[in-house]
C-alpha cells in the first residue's frame, strides 16, 4: 500500500502538471468573451470611436481587467484580425488536402470562405472597415497572414488555368473573387438569401465561368484551326 507521504507528492505533482492547463483555459475562455464584445462594439461604434470604457461595459470586465489581457485596443483588434484570418487559413488547408480536382478546390475555397463570413457577418464588418489601422508590427504580422490566403488562392487558379488551359491574369481573377465574396456582408439577409452552400455553389458557377474563354475566344480558336 502506498504511503500517504507518496500519495500526497502524486497529487501534488498531478497538480502542479494540470493547474497551468486550467488557468491557461480560463485566460482563453476570458479572452474570447472580450473578443466577442469588442467585435460587437467595433461593428456598432467603429474602430475610432469606441473607447476602453465602450469596451468595458459591454464585456463586463473591469477596465484593469481589460489591460491585463491586452494592453491598448489596437492590441485588441488585432486579436480579432488574427484569429479571423488564422482561422479562415487553417480550416482551408484542412479542406483543401482532401480534394485534388482544381476546379473543386477553388470551389471549395469560395465555400470555406463564405461559411466562415456568414457565421461571422459582424466580425466580418470590423475587418472590412478597419483594414489599414494596425501599424508596424501588428498590421505587418497581419498582412503577413493576408498575403499567404491571397497567394494560395492565386496557385489555385494557376492550377485551374493550366488544366483547362485558358488564358487570363491570375491576379486580376482572384481580387475579382475577393471582391465578390468579401461584399456579401452589405447584402446577405438570412430569410431571404440561400445558405453558404448554395450560394458559394452559385457564386462558384458565375466566377468560373466568367474567367473560362469568352465567345470571341472561341471563335478565333475555331477560325485559327479551320486555317491550319
Amino acid at each position: 500500500m502506498a504511503s500517504s507521504f507518496s500519495v500526497a507528492s502524486q497529487v501534488a505533482r498531478r497538480d502542479r502538471v494540470t493547474e497551468p492547463s486550467r488557468a491557461q483555459k480560463r485566460f482563453d475562455r476570458r479572452l474570447a468573451h472580450i473578443l466577442v464584445h469588442a467585435t460587437e462594439v467595433f461593428y456598432d461604434k467603429g474602430y475610432e470611436g469606441a473607447s476602453m470604457r465602450d469596451l468595458s461595459r459591454a464585456s463586463g470586465v473591469s477596465l484593469s481587467g481589460l489591460y491585463y489581457y491586452f494592453e491598448s485596443k489596437e492590441k485588441l483588434l488585432y486579436l480579432i484580425q488574427k484569429e479571423t484570418f488564422t482561422t479562415i487559413v487553417e480550416r482551408l488547408r484542412e479542406r483543401l488536402d482532401a480534394v485534388s480536382d482544381p476546379e473543386q478546390r477553388i470551389r471549395t475555397f469560395i465555400l470555406n470562405h463564405l461559411e466562415y463570413f456568414l457565421a461571422n457577418r459582424k466580425a466580418m464588418k470590423v475587418l472590412s472597415h478597419e483594414d489599414d489601422v494596425l501599424k508596424n508590427g501588428f498590421g505587418a504580422e497581419i498582412a503577413a497572414i493576408k498575403r499567404e490566403y491571397y497567394r494560395i488562392c492565386l496557385g489555385l487558379l494557376d492550377d485551374f488555368k493550366r488544366q483547362e488551359k485558358l488564358e487570363f491574369s491570375s491576379r486580376l481573377a482572384v481580387l475579382s473573387l475577393f471582391g465578390m465574396m468579401n461584399w456579401i456582408y452589405t447584402w446577405y439577409k438570412p430569410r431571404v438569401d440561400a445558405d453558404a452552400q448554395e450560394i458559394s455553389a452559385r457564386m462558384a458557377d458565375i466566377f468560373l465561368r466568367g474567367v473560362g474563354p469568352s465567345a470571341v475566344t472561341k471563335k478565333n480558336r475555331k477560325r485559327k484551326s479551320l486555317l491550319n
